[in-house]
């Protein structure tokens, strides 16, 4: 939960306090009344994040944030400090019951741990700020107690939409900033943000208000939320929710949209309720659409690999050697299979136990992952034959690998010492067809196993 803070995060912590104080100046455009509830509040979001990656190493830099938002806008010091220590519990309360019981860093990986964080961090512990702030608004003579209630529910939805979709956004771009996707995917995503951009404006915008003020036009987008869901996971459903959030929240702020009401803070308080029932929902989806995929990534996985060396099954291996016969008869680029025997796999089954003779085999498997390109296919063949395929290859490229592999295993420093034999065929010189062409590797190979020791050093 915490670590010891380097050079390089002390930078980031002073980009956060000052993160946090252009998002906390900018949610108090929406402030109740002349108080410092808000209902939009993306700083909550912000805090509570900084601590999950950082550690409770980072809570001067929120307090110290939080007092400036605070200190410069229409608070006394006694309110700021106040009200900074109740923001500053308030992500730490957060971030504590998120790492124990909502997986921390992992929440948006599995539905259940969004609920509780939407329940821990969302609701919870955002009452907390609600409570300090009104409290301490209400004895500064800021506040009045009619008012009360109106101001902590505003506070606290404000804290809480934040921490729902704020939260992840970072959350899931920290975890993974990289840009994976394949030309495909990015056109579908231009046009999956170009809609969503396109019907949340025209919903929350002028140009068709006095049309749909009257109308819940605001589910039409909807679809494009559970577009990015399904489609592209929790990182873009997580944007796609935050890019309708920016979109809604200037619109209602501008006077257009089915939330518009007589009073601005009805209006944002509809707005959020609005949001964090959106957000909850899409962000569910897409864990549920993630795990989906991962489960049939993993049973897929199964069905094409051994499940003790983790390399290729018969079943793959068959599949891999009629792709490449299939591309010789369009490219007429020939290819090559090695075909390897463990030596004394028995002997050491007898002297060591069974489970040596496991562990040997898996080092095998993963000496030839080593050896493996890309494009290769590494395979168990049998209880202690192994095949690699190697598209664009001959016969002394294929002995070349064996050499280095043999090479390899003699000095892996483990014991048992094993070796292998080696059998090489290419096609089509070798055979023809599947059968044909794996028979000739296993003539070869035990052509090579009995030969003299001489003959051995291209084949071991």
């Amino acid at each position: 939960m915490s670590r010891k803070l380097e050079a390089k995060d002390l930078v980031l912590l002073v980009a956060l306090v000052a993160v946090y104080l252009i998002t906390g100046k900018l949610g108090l455009k929406f402030a109740y009344g002349s108080s410092l509830a808000s209902a939009v509040w993306p700083s909550t979001g912000i805090a509570i994040a900084a601590l999950l990656i950082y550690g409770r190493g980072a809570w001067p830099a929120i307090f110290g944030a939080a007092f400036l938002v605070n200190i410069t806008s229409a608070g006394t010091v006694a309110t700021s400090l106040a009200i900074a220590s109740g923001d500053t519990l308030e992500a730490l309360a957060a971030s504590y019951l998120v790492v124990r019981f909502a997986g921390g860093l992992d929440a948006f990986q599995r539905s259940q741990n969004i609920f509780r964080f939407a329940l821990l961090a969302g609701i919870l512990s955002t009452a907390i700020s609600a409570a300090f702030g009104s409290t301490v608004l209400l004895l500064g003579g800021v506040a009045r107690w009619p008012n009360y209630i109106t101001m902590f529910c505003t506070w606290w939805l404000g804290d809480a939409v934040g921490a729902i979709i704020v939260t992840p956004l970072i959350l899931l771009w920290f975890e993974n900033p990289r840009f994976e996707w394949t030309r495909k995917q990015t056109v579908e995503l231009i046009f999956l943000y170009s809609g969503l951009f396109t019907t949340a404006s025209a919903v929350f915008g002028n140009g068709l208000h006095s049309v749909m003020r009257n109308y819940p036009f605001e589910y039409l987008c909807f679809p494009f939320l559970i577009w990015a869901a399904f489609r592209f996971g929790r990182r873009t459903a997580a944007t796609a929710i935050s890019a309708l959030a920016i979109i809604a929240t200037w619109g209602t702020l501008h006077g257009y949209g089915p939330f518009v009401r007589s009073s601005q803070n009805t209006s944002m308080v509809l707005l959020q309720s609005f949001m964090a029932i959106a957000a909850l929902t899409t962000m569910i989806l897409a864990a549920e659409a993630t795990e989906h995929r991962r489960a049939e990534e993993h049973v897929r996985h199964l069905a094409d690999s051994d499940p003790l060396t983790g390399l290729a099954n018969y079943r793959r291996l068959v599949e891999a050697l009629d792709s490449e016969i299939k591309r010789y008869n369009r490219s007429r680029n020939p290819f090559a299979i090695l075909l390897l025997d463990m030596d004394g796999l028995k002997k050491i089954n007898d002297t060591h136990g069974h489970l040596a003779g496991s562990r040997a085999l898996v080092r095998l498997a993963d000496i030839l992952r080593l050896h493996c390109r890309e494009i290769d296919v590494a395979a168990r063949y049998g209880g202690d034959e192994f095949v690699l395929v190697l598209p664009e290859a001959d016969a002394g490229a294929a002995l070349h690998v064996a050499q280095r592999i043999s090479e390899r295993l003699r000095h892996d420093g483990h014991r048992p010492q094993i070796s292998v034999s080696t059998g090489v065929a290419v096609f089509p010189a070798d055979g023809g067809s599947l059968e044909e062409l794996l028979s000739a590797a296993d003539r070869a190979l035990y052509a090579n196993k009995h030969a003299a020791p001489a003959n051995l050093q291209l084949s071991e």
